[in-house]
């Protein structure tokens, strides 16, 4: 069985067990998820397409750890007018472990 799920405005593809890294969900270490933004759910013999969310389908899944990506860095330029900026970020990320998908 998997599912689709949309979260942080991107989708994930998931089993259960399946550990994946998302955007910042609120939580501590250890506390249990719901992800409710399920937009296809397959069971091996039945495929259920959302309109644009599956009805009544939720996906538990339990907080791994807190961590944050990898530094980015912006760089602007205009050549010949001495206009240099450079500016860093790194996204707060959460990663997460699924521990059930349920059907509608």
């Amino acid at each position: 069985m998997f599912a689709v799920v949309k979260t942080g405005g991107k989708q994930y593809k998931v089993s259960k067990d399946d550990k994946i890294t998302v955007e910042k969900i609120e939580g501590d270490e250890g506390k249990a998820v719901t992800l409710e933004n399920v937009l296809f759910l397959f069971d091996g013999s039945k495929a259920t397409v959302g309109e644009p969310e599956v009805k009544g389908a939720k996906i538990t899944a339990k907080i791994v750890r807190q961590t944050r990506g990898d530094k980015v860095t912006i760089f602007k330029k205009k050549r010949r007018q001495n206009y240099r900026r450079k500016k860093g970020h790194r996204q707060d990320l959460t990663v997460i472990q699924i521990t059930d998908i349920k059907a509608a």
